[in-house]
């Protein structure tokens, strides 16, 4: 168990590292990672991960997101509103094909990322305001999610809102129920208090999973178009990512947040559950029966892929530059007084 906690805090403190060395390995090892695409193995894969998220909520989160609702559904909005419509406008600027476009519209319709909350806590932003975005973005991420995908890609590609639906209820809300209920039955014993404690390290080797058997199957389209599509696709998910970020510090201010509100906000808008999105572009985009039709159905799942490792890589390079910006602004105002 030693072991195993510390591998969990070292897996949980270089996640983009070890994310990005994983794509690596599976791009030059691509049969490393087959196992995963096939049958429902992703989806189980990513119903782990939502059962961890479960697993760390308690009664007292669900008591400070019902004491803050006003504070919460301007997050749930601008999340729901600003990277939908961001991720849209970018496929029309860089004149995407249809399924990329359905790709980075999928990432902007997914609830927030589990590892904001790690984000917030780092740049000391509120770290009970992010969890209960994250809850509530998640709760919602059934109904809005298909509808907004519908919406936004339903003209170019077909969407079926309804499978989705029922896709994302079995391998997001019912396993974070389910963690939900172990910690309310189980919180207390010491046992599952030890297995709380690696569940952060077992959520990233999840992910590495996803990523690595979405490179596999991706593989083909990457070795025929190379660096330009790579570029392509770090481009659009770079802004839109960045953009998502800009805009939830924004709102946080134009509603008069406080500093720790609103860099939980831009994280929690920025930052998005890319690993739901990756197996929803699996499952309903470029399932092995449509590339089979169609093989550049493959590329709806490079823009899931690539923001599971940018949006740490970010999340991460964002909260160090707020801890920066605590340090030096507060060594400028010692330094100001003592020119005093």
């Amino acid at each position: 168990m030693t072991f195993l906690l510390s591998a969990s805090r070292w897996l949980a403190r270089y996640t983009s590292a070890f994310i990005i060395l994983i794509a690596v390995v599976s791009f030059f090892l691509p049969g490393t990672f087959a196992w995963v695409q096939q049958g429902q193995r992703a989806s189980v894969i990513l119903g782990l991960i939502m059962l961890t998220m479960g697993c760390t909520l308690s009664t007292e989160d669900f008591r400070i997101l019902l004491s803050r609702p006003i504070d919460i559904l301007i997050g749930a909005a601008a999340q729901y509103t600003i990277m939908p419509l961001v991720a849209w406008l970018l496929a029309r600027l860089f004149h995407l094909d249809t399924f990329m476009t359905a790709g980075i519209i999928l990432v902007g319709c997914c609830p927030g990322g589990v590892s904001s909350n790690i984000m917030s806590f780092l740049c000391k932003g509120d770290v009970a305001y992010s969890v209960g975005m994250t809850t509530v973005s998640t709760v919602l991420s059934p109904f809005v999610t298909p509808l907004l995908v519908l919406w936004l890609a339903g003209a170019e590609i077909d969407v079926d809102a309804w499978g989705m639906f029922q896709n994302i209820l079995l391998v997001t809300l019912l396993p974070v129920t389910l963690g939900v209920a172990f910690n309310y039955f189980l919180g207390k014993r010491r046992d599952f208090q030890q297995i709380q404690s690696i569940m952060p390290g077992l959520s990233v080797l999840c992910l590495a999973c996803i990523v690595g058997g979405v490179i596999f199957t991706v593989h083909p389209q990457l070795e025929a178009n190379g660096f330009r599509l790579i570029a392509l696709t770090l481009a659009v998910v770079t802004l839109h990512n960045g953009t998502g970020y800009l805009l939830g510090y924004l709102v946080g201010k134009a509603f008069g947040m406080n500093t720790a509100k609103r860099r939980t906000l831009s994280i929690e808008v920025g930052m998005q559950n890319a690993g739901m999105a990756t197996v929803l572009a699996r499952n309903f985009f470029a399932s092995p029966a449509m590339i089979a039709m169609n093989p550049m159905a493959a590329l709806a799942v490079i823009p899931c892929a690539i923001s599971c490792a940018y949006h740490s890589i970010s999340g991460t390079l964002l909260a160090g530059f707020f801890i920066w910006r605590d340090t030096h602004w507060k060594s400028h105002v010692n330094l100001t007084h003592k020119d005093k």
